[in-house]
Parts: structure tokens; C-alpha cells; sequence
């Protein structure tokens, strides 16, 4: 790997890292609603506890601008690195490190569901076959819909449709790379849900009520 490669990956690490740290919820709820949101509620900055707290709204807001953060990031990566499709699904690795984990608001981030999303929306149109975005976007993002509306609970069906999601990707397209960049944002996201997990396994765990 020489030199130039290397300080371009750096540098499109840290704008992913970075990029991915801007808490959407916190600026939201500070601008638009006067609260902060990580004093009410799970005080996770995401779009579930934006909805919880500040209403639907916010809710979906924050969890579209969570989710094209991510898509960004890919975008800005392709244009660094056109012809490295394998470092470039990692940048999503990182914008999901920087969501869950962000420097602009003392490490204390979201769950990394919508920047899960995003990756799926970037690798769908920059690097796979684009007519896979009905199965690596759209399709994830109605089994999530459709589990929520059954069950109400948020956790299970982000992990349900994102986990669907990575089994699936081993089969409808080729670079492993891709492949196990989205296998690290899975076990990221339920990493930060393990405290979601064992509520649901206690049946203590809260439905949403404002979707």
C-alpha cells in the first residue's frame, strides 16, 4: 500500500468518523425544541428517542438526516477512492463508530439503526449493481416497517431487518469486503441494543406509540 493510499484512507476515515459524530437529535431538539434530548427518555441521541420525546416529527427527521449522513459519507468515499469499492464500505464502519460514538457530544451517541440504513442506501447506489436497492434498501426497510407496526418495539425490528439484511448480502452480491463491513455495523448495532435485548427478554421493554 503506498504512501498516498494510505493518508487518502485516513483522511476519508476521520471526515467518516467525524461526519458520522454530528448529533442530528441534540441539534434538533436544541434549535427547533428547546430540549435536550439526553435528559429525557433512553437520553440516546437517535430518531426513536427524538420521537419519544419531541414527537413524530422530530422523530422522522433526525432519522433521515441520521441516515443520508451515512449515504454522504459513502459518496464522499467513492469520490476519493473510485477504484477501491473494498475501503470504501468501511467508511460506513466508521460513520456508524462516529453515530454511536460522537466527539461532538461526549461519546454518547444513537444505536446506529438509521446510519445502518444509510450504508445499505450507499452501497446500493455506489457500489453494487443498483438495481440491488430493492433488496438491500427498500426491502429492509419494509420488514422493519411491517415488524414494527406488529410488535411496536423499535429494537427488535432495527436488528431483525438489519441482521435479514446481512445474511442476505452474502448472496446477492460478491465483494466480501462489503459484505463484512456491514457484518461490523450489525454487531455494533446490537451492541449498543444489548440493554434493549434483555428488557425484551424480560418484557419490560417499551413500544413506541408515535409511529
Amino acid at each position: 500500500m503506498d504512501t498516498t493510499l494510505i493518508l487518502t484512507l485516513i483522511f476519508v476515515y476521520l471526515i467518516a468518523y467525524l461526519f458520522g459524530s454530528i448529533p442530528f437529535a441534540l441539534i434538533v431538539g436544541k434549535v427547533f425544541y428547546k430540549t435536550d434530548i439526553r435528559n429525557f427518555g433512553s437520553g440516546n441521541l437517535g430518531g426513536t428517542n427524538a420521537g419519544r420525546v419531541l414527537g413524530k416529527v422530530a422523530g422522522v427527521t433526525v432519522a433521515f438526516l441520521d441516515l443520508f449522513k451515512a449515504f454522504l459519507v459513502m459518496w464522499v468515499a467513492i469520490m476519493f477512492l473510485p477504484d477501491y469499492p473494498g475501503y470504501v464500505a468501511f467508511a460506513g464502519v466508521f460513520a456508524a463508530i462516529g453515530h454511536c460514538y460522537p466527539i461532538f457530544a461526549q461519546f454518547r451517541g444513537g444505536k446506529a439503526v438509521s446510519t445502518a440504513f444509510g450504508y445499505l442506501l450507499g452501497v446500493s447506489v455506489f457500489l453494487v449493481n443498483q438495481n440491488l436497492i430493492w433488496v438491500l434498501f427498500f426491502l429492509p426497510i419494509v420488514i422493519g416497517l411491517t415488524t414494527l407496526k406488529i410488535t411496536k418495539y423499535v429494537s427488535f425490528s432495527a436488528m431483525l431487518s438489519v441482521t435479514f439484511t446481512v445474511i442476505l448480502s452474502f448472496f446477492v452480491q460478491s465483494n466480501l469486503t462489503i459484505s463484512l463491513a456491514l457484518v461490523i455495523i450489525d454487531i455494533l448495532l446490537i451492541y449498543r441494543h444489548r440493554s434493549n435485548i434483555q428488557r425484551l427478554m424480560d418484557g419490560t421493554e417499551r413500544k413506541v406509540s408515535w409511529m
